[in-house]
């Protein structure tokens, strides 16, 4: 298994940054904040999409793998079958993979190249065991489709690695219930630029104030993505804000989600004046 202390050595491999870049644009290319886009990122879901994938192929691949060492004669049709399963289910989790890579910071795009080389690796291992178990050859079958399943394994363990330690697709505003300001809290003077995204403190929360005439807006200023700060973002004609690191949207009223790469909504914030103060407060 890999060598849980060396995973952190991995987002500093810059020599994949020629492979990594022109890849990443490609993606960026080919989805350009489309409907398929979102679909990938799960913002339809409020969760991302890839770990919810994942769970068919690595069970049905090591459910082979446990009918193809212990399951006998009578075993070998079903074996078969989950791993074709396991394969052909492995597209559309790589899909969301990959499109959730794609709006990574370089240093854990370097580190998730290398979970999708494992993978790859594993997934060809599959296809040739599949290969040799309709040519009859079982034996082969078997243990290639063991060693791919210790591929996986360790695109699993580094998966893992990315998720835990990296918090990629993490909510990065999970902690605001517990830590942001429950009770109206002062977040500096009324006044405010018509228009413009303004970045406030408010006791321990970076606030995004937006005023449009009479109302305004509040979010927490850390995007629920990759923790961009939204206040260097673009406001839109429809009232949202595109954080400026990965173009997650955000409609300003509410937090919603509008386009990934975010699966999560942006914490809002209710507002106040309080003579020529404002005051904010976690919104219901």
């Amino acid at each position: 298994m890999f060598p849980f202390d060396q995973l952190d050595r991995l987002e500093k491999l810059t020599f994949l940054d020629p492979v990594v870049t022109p890849l990443t644009k490609a993606i960026h290319s080919a989805l350009d904040s489309s409907p398929v886009a979102d679909a990938l990122h799960g913002t339809w879901l409020g969760h991302p999409l890839h770990p919810v994938l994942v769970q068919v192929p690595i069970g049905a691949l090591a459910s082979a793998t446990i009918l193809d060492m212990a399951g006998g004669k009578d075993a070998e049709q079903a074996a078969d079958l989950l791993a074709l399963t396991g394969v052909l289910s492995a597209l559309p989790a790589a899909a969301a993979g990959a499109a959730d890579w794609s709006a990574a910071n370089p240093s854990e795009q370097r580190t998730g190249f290398v979970h999708a080389v494992a993978n790859t690796v594993g997934l060809v291992c599959w296809l040739a065991s599949l290969l040799a178990r309709h040519r009859g050859d079982r034996d082969r079958g078997r243990l290639l489709g063991l060693a791919g399943l210790g591929a996986i394994a360790v695109g699993g363990t580094i998966g893992g690695h990315l998720s835990y330690r990296r918090a990629l697709g993490a909510d990065h505003n999970a902690d605001i219930e517990d830590t942001g300001p429950v009770d109206w809290t002062d977040a500096g003077a009324a006044d405010l630029p018509e228009g413009k995204p303004v970045l406030r403190q408010a006791a321990r929360t970076p606030v995004l104030l937006v005023r449009q005439g009479a109302r305004i807006d509040a979010l927490v200023d850390r995007c629920s993505h990759q923790s961009g700060p939204l206040h260097e973002g673009t406001l839109t004609d429809d009232g949202c804000v595109v954080c400026p690191w990965h173009g997650s949207t955000f409609r300003l009223a509410d937090g919603s989600v509008v386009h990934g790469p975010s699966a999560h909504p942006q914490p809002a914030l209710a507002v106040r004046i309080s003579g020529d103060r404002l005051q904010v407060k976690l919104a219901d």
